[in-house]
């Protein structure tokens, strides 16, 4: 059932609902009218008659008008043709008009007038007449209904249908974005809670674009990343098979096959990481872990590294905290910080390696301007932005160790270093109540 149809029915509810209530109130109001009309009448006419009641005439005109008349005796007894209009009387208590005073009452759907006449008195009985009236209202009531419906289901066949127009083209853009469009937007027109569906699927196109856009530079980075040692492999490979790499040579060749071998895997692993980090099976092995060991071990293999590079390295560890987490994954967020950090870091400047009651990784390579440090974490951002000034990676690596700590339950934070560059900087929870005692299972003499 579409939108139109649904508010026209909506609409048909509503006026047969109030033209119902209308009618209802207005029947009681028209009968209780009718009902004080008819008793007013018949009061006027009991005075009128007061004197004249025992004329013929007068009694022939009642009786033609449907008003019957009851005799009271002087000792207040009843009397009549009409034996439900004598039974009327007397249950309205008409006897009492031979002390003088007129009787008014109802019995029924029969109104009663009692006047004295010489030493007793008459009553005057008539049914009120609502039939007709009520005959017609009901026609006017129904009349009514088939209006008050044919003009509600006209409105809201027109309510609907001004209504579902720009939904049927926020839909059509919506099914066009589905097929791969990006380029279409709805126009922002219409009632306020409509501009607001049309503003957000403008905004999500537009979030889609800007996300299609980065999934394709961060696929032709990796692509590039994975070229680039496939390239060296293939090339050395061949020469080995082809016999054009021989003797002395071969150990050299086996070397870089290897390297290149590696960074393969690598890159490989982080990319399986990066995009199993959502999912319930990734596995983390939480623990209790003393900080400093962990620092320490990571030095030594990456200052031996910088020093091939050129670059100087040092470590700095002001405390020893000991913080929950996966002592595996942890050294894997270390070594993703300080490759990122060797790579743009040129020969003759700093890498530091600091831990304090926080693990920070600071270098003195060019840095990063103010508004891309919020989106350092986020894939292939860095690369799309620097590729053409600097060395840069696929985006892979700071995207997994932002991935790794958020699932450890820490936070990781980048911003400019006092070396110059930029400075990553990591705040994992503390293992409560467990870093006095990991101490004192390291210290001898504790």
């Amino acid at each position: 059932m579409n939108l139109a149809t649904r508010i026209a029915l909506v609409c048909l509810g509503v006026a047969f609902v109030a033209v119902l209530i209308a009618g209802v109130v207005s029947t009681r109001q028209v009968l209780t009218a009718s009902q004080q009309v008819s008793r007013d009448i018949l009061r006027s006419q009991a005075d009128v008659v007061a004197g004249q009641i025992s004329n013929d005439r007068v009694e022939q005109v009642l009786e033609g008008q449907g008003i019957a008349i009851v005799r009271i005796s002087a000792s207040g007894e009843l009397s009549g043709e009409d034996r439900a209009a004598v039974r009327a009387a007397r249950e309205a208590g008409a006897g009492r008009v031979t002390s003088g005073t007129p009787v008014s009452g109802v019995s029924g759907r029969l109104n009663v007038e009692a006047r004295q006449a010489g030493a007793g008195g008459f009553a005057l009985v008539q049914e009120t007449e609502t039939s007709g009236a009520y005959r017609k209202l009901v026609r006017n009531i129904l009349f009514a209904l088939g209006i008050g419906l044919v003009v509600a289901c006209l409105a809201g066949l027109a309510l609907g249908t001004v209504l579902a127009r720009p939904l049927r083209r926020v839909a059509s853009v919506a099914h066009s974005m589905s097929a791969g469009r990006r380029d279409l937007r709805v126009p922002v027109v219409g009632t306020v809670e409509l501009a607001e569906v049309a503003t957000s699927v403008n905004v999500l196109a537009d979030a889609l674009h800007r996300s299609e856009s980065r999934q394709r530079d961060f696929l032709l980075s990796v692509s590039h990343e994975l070229r680039t040692p496939l390239t060296a492999v293939t090339g050395f490979a061949e020469s080995l098979a082809d016999g054009v790499v021989t003797g002395e040579q071969v150990a050299p060749v086996g070397t870089v096959i290897l390297d290149e071998a590696r960074r393969l895997d690598r890159l490989v692993t982080d990319l399986l990481d990066l995009a199993r980090l959502g999912a319930d099976d990734f596995g983390l092995d939480m623990a209790p872990v003393a900080l400093e060991p962990v620092v320490r071990s990571a030095a030594e293999v990456w200052h031996a590294r910088s020093h091939a590079r050129g670059v100087q390295f040092a470590l700095e560890v002001s405390a020893s905290p000991v913080v929950h987490a996966d002592p595996r994954r942890l050294r894997q967020v270390i070594d993703g910080l300080l490759e990122n950090a060797l790579r743009v870091t040129p020969a003759g400047r700093p890498v530091v390696l600091a831990l304090s009651s926080v693990l920070e990784v600071r270098d003195g390579g060019p840095g990063l301007a103010a508004e891309d440090y919020p989106v350092a974490f986020d894939r292939g951002v860095l690369h799309a932005r620097y590729q053409d000034s600097r060395p840069v990676g696929t985006g892979v690596g700071l995207a997994l160790v932002h991935g790794l700590v958020t699932r450890m339950g820490g936070t990781i934070t980048a911003g400019p270093a006092r070396e110059g560059g930029a400075a990553f900087t990591v705040a994992l929870r503390p293992a409560s109540g467990l870093t006095q005692q990991l101490r004192r299972e390291d210290d001898p003499a504790g």
